[in-house]
């Protein structure tokens, strides 16, 4: 039997923090075969390089816990809402996906059995546990294969969409903190949100969605100096939210 599709560090707690890491995982079904270079599977496009370290390095403060995915979003991809064709990519920064050219039967299987259960589970810690604050925690590449003259030279990104009160709070603390820090960028919140979009936003619950850059992210020190800076953070912005 495959594991589950998500993995949880920590014991959830009401009025505590919730780490969310969609794209923790680059493992891949053993009866799913994608038709890639299984070094991809190493690579941006197959993972938030970093989120998982991070996340269990901020996890040893007891007042967190962290919700991760547990395959990659080759496989599927979480932070998109299940009707997104791209919820399956059939293709990622140039690279054709040939094992996600699926059948509607197939599509059908592959969200029956990863994107509802995952985000079924999500749905129910946050109705059992509440958290004070979300941390929405992904990680981007220094440069995108099919851009490779578009730098992207901010440390860490802050997304949010509607809800902003958590965010106008993170982005100066994380400058101060020495942080190059884009604000909605390398992407904007207003377009991907999907699971904020869904399990914060739609339950009034503040949040902050953090992309940490995967050249810094992919390092133990850099690793360390993440967790280190983003558990403060989260503490201060809890703390000073209205």
């Amino acid at each position: 039997m495959s594991p589950r599709p998500f993995d949880i560090l920590g014991a959830p707690q009401k009025g505590g923090f919730l780490i969310i890491g969609d794209h923790a995982s680059n493992r891949i079904p053993d009866d799913i075969h994608l038709g890639i270079d299984p070094e991809l599977l190493g690579a941006h496009i197959a993972w938030d390089i970093g989120v998982a370290p991070v996340a269990r390095l901020i996890t040893q403060d007891d007042r967190f816990t962290a919700f991760l995915g547990g395959y990659s979003r080759l496989v599927v991809d979480l932070n998109r809402d299940e009707g997104d064709e791209a919820a399956i990519p059939r293709e990622s920064d140039g690279f054709l996906i040939p094992g996600n050219d699926l059948a509607p039967a197939g599509r059908e299987l592959r969200l029956a059995r990863f994107h509802r259960p995952y985000h079924d589970r999500l749905q129910q810690m946050l109705a059992e546990c509440r958290p004070a604050l979300i941390l929405s925690l992904h990680s981007f590449t220094p440069a995108l294969e099919s851009r490779p003259n578009e730098a992207r030279p901010w440390e860490v990104g802050v997304l949010y969409n509607e809800q902003e009160a958590a965010s106008k709070l993170a982005i100066p603390f994380l400058e101060d903190a020495g942080f190059n820090v884009g604000d909605q960028l390398p992407y904007s919140g207003k377009i991907l949100n999907a699971s904020m979009n869904r399990h914060a936003e739609a339950n009034a619950i503040p949040y902050i969605g953090i992309e940490m850059r995967q050249d810094l992210a992919g390092s133990k020190s850099g690793q360390a100096r993440f967790a280190r800076i983003l558990s403060k953070m989260c503490h201060f912005v809890s703390e000073h939210l209205g």
